[in-house]
């Protein structure tokens, strides 16, 4: 049976380890650019012993210090995430679509971003259907456009609004308490950190947010167009939010230049459309960047997610040039870890939730 060595959980980022020996040399170990220093360079700690070992006592040292500080910047004035009625398994805030809690950041820049793009969507809806597809010469192209475009446009919407309204993974707030500690059955070699921002015990890969106030595993970056941390929980949603996007912005494209150069050849005629020549042509335009503008933006983020997803790193980690601690997946189990299962039409669905548990690694774990 192990016992927890009295040490205070309050203060700056800790590390909590496990040991059989103490630490008589000055040793650090960093974990998602988080600065720990160990026992003996006068770290906060706390030691998981055998019954018959004596705890390391916990010295102060400046350079540890001023190590700690430059790292736990103190977060004022920032945005919190609600977390409607409702428990999920982990006490945490769960996903909608499972009658947990529902996960939304209280964020002015996050929300007027996802509303602004709600009208780019209506915007474009609204030129595609009622300046370019009708009236048309051929009901046929119209009809078959029309189920094309609109039929995207929903698995778009339907994308970023799970992907905004999903938990991305967020840790639960306040865990690292002794009891919580004894409870994990750590063995010797094995170090777990706490976070000074959220008072969160951090699983390996995670990093906390400073939009969403909380740890989340495997953070990719904080998205203000979807008003959430693109993590472990919603990373498939938002992979699909960007390529439905794209879909649909090369679709009007497409359509937007067969309608331009048709109505030139039959000399803007009343059939080509319901409106004037000019404000045809000025809705057209506004239609076409936007379209360039999110074709383009869409497809990169797309396939960087998905490079990423592949090489098992997320943007913080590629960003950072972290030196991997966790055994990579290849290629196929990666997308699979995302995606949830073996390769089925429910990847391409965005109310398809797919089983983030699936094959992971036990949590909390650092291996040093």
């Amino acid at each position: 049976m192990n016992a927890v060595a009295p040490v205070s959980l309050e203060g700056d980022d800790q590390e909590i380890t496990t040991a059989t020996t103490r630490l008589t040399s000055s040793h650090q170990h960093a974990a998602n650019g988080h600065t720990a220093v160990n026992v003996a360079n006068g770290h906060s700690a706390i030691t998981v012993v055998s019954d018959d070992e004596q705890s390391p006592s916990s010295e102060g040292n400046p350079v540890a210090n001023a190590l700690t500080n430059a790292y736990c910047d103190s977060v004022e004035k920032l945005p919190q995430v609600i977390e409607v009625s409702g428990r999920s398994r982990d006490g945490g805030p769960g996903s909608v679509m499972l009658g947990g809690k529902v996960w939304f950041v209280k964020d002015g820049c996050g929300v007027t971003c996802a509303v602004f793009t709600y009208l780019l969507v209506l915007y474009a809806e609204f030129v595609v259907m009622g300046v370019i597809l009708f009236p048309s010469n051929s009901l046929v192209y119209s009809i078959i456009n029309a189920v094309i475009f609109n039929f995207f446009a929903f698995l778009a919407v339907a994308s970023h609004v799970k992907a905004m309204l999903t938990d991305p993974g967020a840790v639960p707030k306040g865990n690292a308490t002794k009891e919580y500690i004894e409870g994990l059955g750590l063995k010797p070699g094995q170090v777990v950190y706490k976070c000074s921002k959220c008072s969160s015990i951090k699983p390996e890969r995670a990093h906390h947010c400073s939009v969403c106030r909380r740890c989340i595993r495997k953070m990719d970056h904080h998205c203000p167009w979807v008003n959430n941390c693109v993590g472990e929980g919603n990373q498939k949603f938002f992979v699909l939010f960007t390529m439905y996007i794209a879909i649909i912005s090369l679709h009007a494209l497409i359509m937007a230049g067969i309608k331009f150069f048709g109505c030139m050849d039959s000399q803007w005629e009343a059939e080509c459309s319901r409106f004037s020549p000019p404000a045809t042509i000025i809705m057209m335009i506004f239609l076409v960047f936007e379209g360039l503008l999110f074709a383009i933006f869409t497809a990169v983020m797309c396939g960087t997610q998905l490079h990423g997803i592949c090489n098992d790193e997320t943007g913080i980690e590629q960003l950072k040039k972290e030196s991997p601690s966790w055994e990579k997946k290849g290629k196929w189990m990666s997308i699979k870890a995302v995606f949830g299962h073996d390769f089925s039409l429910a990847w391409f669905s965005p109310f398809n939730q797919p089983d983030i548990n699936s094959g992971k690694s036990p949590p909390y774990l650092y291996h040093v």
